[in-house]
């Protein structure tokens, strides 16, 4: 017994010591996180490609992102290799069908182009010389050609449109011809500001056509983070996979032609599409088309009623079609779900209506019989199979994690997973035997010194019966009886989710836990990865019913956990949450300090100002000239509780950020100042609404950093954080 005492005592102290010596995350961890995107298996299931996203910094200030391939052998006998170096952005790789090359696309100048990689050796190069750029490329079945998609911008494509012209009092024929416009640059032909109207009006058109000034007619004229006056439609070219020959366009016209997918039989290929017999920015659905590769010629092949469907997938032997369906009969809060349709043609078939949860990224078993997919649920992101004629889903893997990419060919399913102990690493599971390894080491070797704080599941049940989730997370090195400030930290969308397998807030979670701050964030409703109910329940209700099912999970958290400190609470949150964090200050004041990011806080204002104002008439059922849907907008909006809000506030948002509008944060921030309120406001240059996610990586610290930095002059700490500690 003595002995077996020794043993437990030396490891308790062993464990101790190890736990002591581990450093807590900080910002610049940032900095150190390697992520994966594009994961493909080799055609013999061997080897994986993918590309390794990675952060980095000149002169301790010019931060900027790299993206490389590496292959990895799938039996994990040896690290990953890498194939591409140097400050490049490389993407989309794709293997041949005999597994000796690497087509992948590489920006050159300002436009991407597709470029070969031989694995037997050699340099990679170029084989399209696209004026428009080249991306998405696809072998066909037999290596002899490669497929790709390529912008074409509006003056570029012949012909008239098959929508109204969408300048007032000016006829179809009255369009400019922007090709004959550009002919008479090159002869020099003079412009007539002074000449009859159609010499006016050609004047006028190669002003528009330079941006001086830029001429906006379009319904949608916000992009992400520019205005977007110019349209362009998405084309699909053929060339010869050696480069020789030049390309060959297969579609044309004033139409998109997206995901593109050969037929095994390298006759057809498949694609989303849809004419638009009104404007593009007006036409919000899609349908699956099918293009003759000999004729040259598109056409449409499945069209369902009350459904957009997207992404077709053909099975290994050509005979069906698994694709993407999303109900478009209430467009508030949509769900997608995965169908399967004869190549044939016939009636599609739903596949995960059962499920209950978003569907998507659908891969074929090699037999045909089985389709694998990952759905968002619970705050984790497994990864499932269902019967390819519809039956049981059957969970794979995913538990307390997120499937963030994979591939399967074989017995072999390679995917790259978000953990709390790790933030990101590709792994291979064994379909027959169920057996996992790791293949990478992109996180694991820096993560193993730092103290990770992991989250503890909750459920609630609220008064109208609606179960909510939540997760707490401890302040690093937490001691018993000692109280600690908390923040509840809520998600954006509405319709995301959070949880353990969510990688975007990994860091900013571990970095507040690292400061001596315990963290509290649930999945109100609304929030995706609860069913199509429960994401549809704050239709004209965003702020009352999600609020108070966050101040419950919180209410709920003090109850369970005796270290939260109720004097010392903090909120903060992005886009919808920056709304949340608005609505929730300006009815309730037990805050210390608040932090609105990105956010929305006037709603008839953000029907003009962000790219996203569908949102309105989707979430209110209505436009603000509608006098009832005026009402719920002003009931709405925290921007008109304005007077209630006596927390300190500090607003961040991205000058370029278009997808809310900085309106948005000026008018809350101006109004706060001229009440004299206590407010600081952040403006980011060069950033749009992804600043958090995909944002410059020196901003982004900064970002997290001036969050803590506002917090900290409020809060009184139990004693010295973890990540102030040498």
């Amino acid at each position: 017994m003595k002995t077996i005492c020794r043993i437990l005592l030396l490891v308790l102290i062993t464990f101790g010591v190890q736990a002591q010596s581990k450093k807590p995350i900080v910002a610049s961890d940032l900095m150190k996180i390697a992520t994966t995107s594009q994961i493909q298996l080799s055609p013999d299931g061997t080897k994986a490609v993918m590309v390794v996203n990675r952060k980095a910094v000149k002169n301790d200030n010019e931060y900027y992102y790299t993206r490389h391939l590496y292959i990895v052998d799938v039996s994990g006998s040896s690290a990953p290799v890498q194939l591409t170096y140097g400050d490049r952005n490389d993407g989309q790789p794709q293997w041949s069908p005999d597994g000796k090359q690497i087509a992948f696309t590489r920006v050159d100048g300002d436009k991407s182009q597709v470029w070969i990689l031989p694995l037997s050796g050699g340099e990679a190069h170029a084989i399209t010389k696209a004026e428009y750029g080249a991306g998405s490329p696809q072998w066909s079945p037999d290596g002899k050609k490669i497929l790709y998609s390529s912008s074409v911008p509006f003056y570029a494509i012949e012909g008239s449109t098959p929508w109204s012209y969408e300048r007032p009092g000016r006829k179809q024929g009255d369009e400019p011809n922007f090709k004959k416009m550009k002919a008479d640059e090159k002869k020099k032909t003079p412009t007539a500001p002074d000449g009859n109207l159609d010499e006016i009006r050609a004047w006028l058109a190669k002003n528009a056509s330079e941006s001086n000034p830029r001429v906006l007619n379009r319904q949608n004229l916000q992009g992400e983070l520019n205005l977007q006056p110019d349209e362009s439609f998405s084309h699909l070219f053929v060339i010869a996979s050696n480069g020789e020959g030049g390309a060959t366009q297969l579609t044309s016209g004033y139409q998109d032609f997206d995901d593109a997918e050969w037929s095994p039989d390298g006759k057809r290929i498949l694609c989303t599409s849809r004419v638009y017999k009104i404007h593009p920015d007006r036409e919000r659905d899609s349908d699956l088309w099918m293009i003759d590769v000999e004729k040259k010629t598109a056409m449409e092949f499945l069209t369902w009623k009350d459904y957009s469907i997207s992404n077709g997938v053909f099975s290994p032997d050509g005979s069906q079609i698994a694709f993407s369906a999303t109900n478009i009969v209430n467009r508030h809060a949509t769900q997608n779900q995965l169908a399967v349709v004869p190549s044939a043609g016939g009636q599609p078939q739903l596949i995960t209506a059962s499920l209950d949860r978003d569907a998507g990224g659908a891969v074929w078993s090699a037999d045909g019989k089985t389709i694998y997919f990952a759905a968002q649920t619970e705050g984790d992101i497994p990864l499932f199979s269902v019967p390819a004629k519809g039956g049981t889903i059957t969970k794979i893997l995913g538990n307390d994690s997120g499937v963030n990419d994979f591939d399967v060919v074989g017995d072999k399913a390679v995917y790259a997973l978000t953990e709390t102990k790790n933030p990101w690493e590709v792994y291979v599971y064994n379909l027959k035997d169920k057996s996992n390894k790791m293949l990478t080491r992109l996180n694991e070797d820096w993560i193993k010194d730092r103290q990770v704080a992991f989250p503890k599941e909750h459920w609630i049940t609220r008064p109208d019966g609606t179960k909510v989730q939540y997760w707490v997370m401890e302040p690093i090195g937490r001691k018993d009886g000692t109280k600690y400030p908390t923040i509840l930290n809520i998600h954006g969308g509405p319709t995301a989710m959070w949880g353990p397998g969510i990688f975007s807030m990994w860091h900013e979670y571990q970095l507040e836990n690292s400061w001596g701050y315990g963290l509290v964030y649930c999945n109100p409703r609304g929030s995706g990865g609860y069913g199509d109910k429960f994401k549809k329940a704050n239709f004209k209700d965003w702020g009352p019913s999600p609020s108070a099912d966050i101040i419950a999970s919180l209410d709920d958290a003090m109850k369970n956990y005796s270290w939260i400190d109720k004097d010392q609470l903090f909120v903060e949150g992005g886009s919808y949450a920056g709304y949340m964090v608005a609505w929730i200050i300006s009815h309730d004041n037990r805050f210390k300090a608040a932090n609105a990011q990105r956010g929305v806080y006037e709603l008839t204002t953000f029907m003009g100002e962000g790219n996203a104002w569908f949102l309105v008439p989707n979430d209110f059922g209505g436009y603000p000239w509608d006098a009832e849907t005026k009402k719920v907008l002003d009931s709405e909006s925290p921007y008109n509780y304005v007077k209630n809000i006596n927390t300190p506030l500090l607003i961040i948002h991205g000058d370029q950020d278009l997808r809310t509008g900085v309106t948005q944060s000026e008018m809350l921030y101006k109004s706060l100042k001229i009440l004299n309120k206590p407010v600081e406001y952040i403006r980011y240059p060069k950033e749009g609404h992804e600043l958090t996610r995909s944002g410059n990586p020196g901003r982004m610290m900064d970002h997290l950093l001036r969050v803590i930095e506002f917090f900290e002059r409020y809060v009184k700490h139990p004693e010295a954080p973890a990540a102030t500690q040498k």
